[in-house]
This record gives C-alpha cells, structure tokens and sequence, in this order.
C-alpha cells in the first residue's frame, strides 16, 4: 500500500511475529537493539536519530559553500609527534 512511503519502522522487536510483519510488508526497521518493552523505547530511540540525519541532510555545506577545495594537498612535512 502507498501508506508503507509513509511509515517509520523504527525498531525491530524481538517479540514474535514482528520480524514476520516486518518481512511481510517488505519494510526494515532502523534498529535492530533486541528491545522487548513493548513501551516504543524503539521509536524515542531511533526518532531522535532520524531527525538528526535529515537536519545534517538539510544544513550541511557543499564543498563550494565552504570553501573547500576538491584538489587534496598532500603534506611533505613529517607529522610531529
């Protein structure tokens, strides 16, 4: 169904049946921790992460934006220790 686009499997249960429902839907979950709560410690887990990524995503600078060149300099000078 179009809703599964819309969806967030955030954790894999380690209740039975749940890796069934996964596979049947054709969907993967963001976490695989091996939580049994069944409170969605899962989804307050891997939301925080989501969001994350998708603000790294969103505001990182490209290359050109700051300013950094694509040539790589190589260093003759030994590093110090």
């Amino acid at each position: 169904p179009l809703i599964l686009q819309r969806c967030v499997f955030a954790h894999r249960s380690g209740e039975r049946g749940h890796e069934c429902m996964l596979q049947y839907l054709g969907v993967q979950a963001l976490l695989d921790l091996g939580l049994r709560l069944g409170v969605g410690s899962g989804a307050a887990l891997a939301w925080p992460m989501l969001q994350s990524a998708c603000t790294i995503l969103r505001d990182m600078a490209s290359f050109a934006q700051a300013g950094v060149s694509e040539k790589s300099v190589k260093s003759t000078a030994p590093l110090s220790a």
